[in-house]
C-alpha cells in the first residue's frame, strides 16, 4: 500500500486533504459547541444579545452583594450590643452560720463593649435576695461585692 501512495502522489494529496479536512471539521463541530454553551441564554445565535444578558446577570448578583453586605452590617452592629460573656461564681454569703451552703450567685451579662448587668441572689433558708446592678465599660456606678467583681472580671476575660 506504501507503493501505491509514493507511487501516485496525486492520491497521497487527497488523503492528506481529507485527513486535514476532517481534522478541521472536528475542530470548527467542537468550537460551535463550546460558542453555542457560551452563548446559552435568552438568544443563543446573538453574541450582543448574551453578553447583555450575561451583563444584567452581573449587575443582579452585584446588587445582592450590596444588600448583603448593608444586612451584615445591620446584624454585626446588633451583635455588638449583644450579651455575648456570661459568668457565674457561686458563694455561700452565711459562711460559719450553717445557712445558705453554695446557694448564692452573681452572674454578669456583658456585651462586647463591657456593658451589661450582674445580677446577684443571696440565698438563705427563709428567704432569697436579688439585687442587679448596671454595667458600663466593665464599671458600676454601684459598689460591687467581691464576687460580683469577680463575675465581671471573668466574663471580661472570656471576651477578650
Amino acid at each position: 500500500m506504501i507503493n501505491v501512495l509514493t507511487g501516485n502522489p496525486l492520491l497521497l494529496a487527497t488523503i492528506v486533504l481529507a485527513l486535514v479536512s476532517l481534522a478541521l471539521i472536528a475542530t470548527t463541530i467542537v468550537l460551535w459547541l463550546k460558542l453555542h454553551r457560551f452563548l446559552a441564554g435568552p438568544s443563543a445565535h446573538d453574541v450582543g444579545e448574551s453578553i447583555h444578558h450575561i451583563k444584567s446577570d452581573l449587575d443582579e448578583l452585584k446588587n445582592f452583594r450590596d444588600e448583603l453586605e448593608k444586612y451584615l452590617a445591620t446584624v454585626e452592629k446588633r451583635l455588638k450590643k449583644s450579651v455575648q460573656a456570661v459568668e457565674t461564681v457561686r458563694f455561700n454569703p452565711w459562711s460559719g452560720t450553717g445557712q445558705g451552703g453554695a446557694q448564692s450567685f452573681a452572674t454578669a451579662f456583658l456585651n462586647e463593649d463591657g456593658h451589661g448587668v450582674v445580677i446577684s441572689s443571696l440565698y438563705a433558708r427563709d428567704h432569697v435576695s436579688i439585687f442587679g446592678k448596671s454595667i458600663k465599660k466593665y464599671l458600676s456606678e454601684h459598689e460591687l461585692s467581691n464576687e460580683e467583681s469577680q463575675a465581671v472580671e471573668n466574663a471580661k476575660n472570656q471576651l477578650h
